[in-house]
């Protein structure tokens, strides 16, 4: 049976657990404060949910999942997350995560520092750029009309496949982005961060499916506006 690791339980973390759950995936759910922290959550999930340290969701994942703050992925247990696929969620907030230089001059991208932490993983971006709130509506099932896209990046071509397949499972087509380093295409503040998503410029609102070629062109005018600047 396939697992779902989680390090992170907040909004995002939550809200794949019980898609995880929901199409038949074990999920091993993880924190900064302590598997007992979190059994309220596991006990709302059911049997196929269960807490553990950082580390011991990092050695059952079949996928790893690290939604955490930027400033902490230090704290990673690389040594387990060594040859997993690493799904990296992460997005830069400078007021939260402190300024880091490369990212302010665009040296790097925020998968490219997850990657760089963990050297033995297969890190693919995904999940990111997606407000939690519609991560939880917009899921379909296969085939459906109205189903959503989300973009993928990542350097590993068979990880990004089996993403692919896990992205199948909860909901949601994918549209391969390319490499980590074109992971900025669909960051915080551009056309592909959050907007594809929004059925208006309420972004709190409600959701609204987004198709794979509506997230193609929200990438291809991120990469537009970059080239005017």
């Amino acid at each position: 049976m396939a697992t779902l690791g989680l390090i992170g339980a907040g909004n995002i973390g939550s809200a794949l657990a019980r898609l995880a759950v929901n199409a038949g995936i074990d999920v091993v759910l993880s924190n900064s404060r302590g598997p007992e922290t979190l059994q309220d959550l596991v006990k709302e999930l059911g049997p196929r949910a269960r807490a553990s340290t950082p580390a011991g969701a990092a050695e059952a994942g079949d996928w790893v999942v690290v939604t955490i703050p930027l400033r902490n992925i230090d704290q990673l247990p690389a040594e387990q997350l060594a040859g997993k696929i690493v799904l990296d969620t992460c997005n830069y907030y400078p007021q939260r995560d402190g300024r880091i230089p490369e990212l302010d001059s665009e040296e790097t991208t925020t998968s490219e520092l997850v990657q760089r932490q963990l050297p033995g993983a297969k890190v693919v971006k995904v999940f990111n750029n997606i407000y939690v709130k519609h991560l939880a509506s917009l899921a379909r099932p296969s085939g459906a009309p109205d189903r959503t896209a989300l973009p993928i990046a990542g350097d590993d071509a068979e990880a990004k496949r089996s993403v692919v397949e896990l992205l199948d499972k909860l909901g949601y087509d994918a549209v391969d982005a390319g490499p980590l380093a074109e992971g900025w295409r669909f960051q915080r503040d551009t056309a592909a961060y959050v907007l594809p998503y929004a059925a208006s410029s309420d972004i709190g609102g409600p959701g609204s499916p987004a198709s794979a070629d509506a997230v193609r062109a929200a990438l291809a005018e991120a990469r537009r506006h970059s080239e005017r600047e």
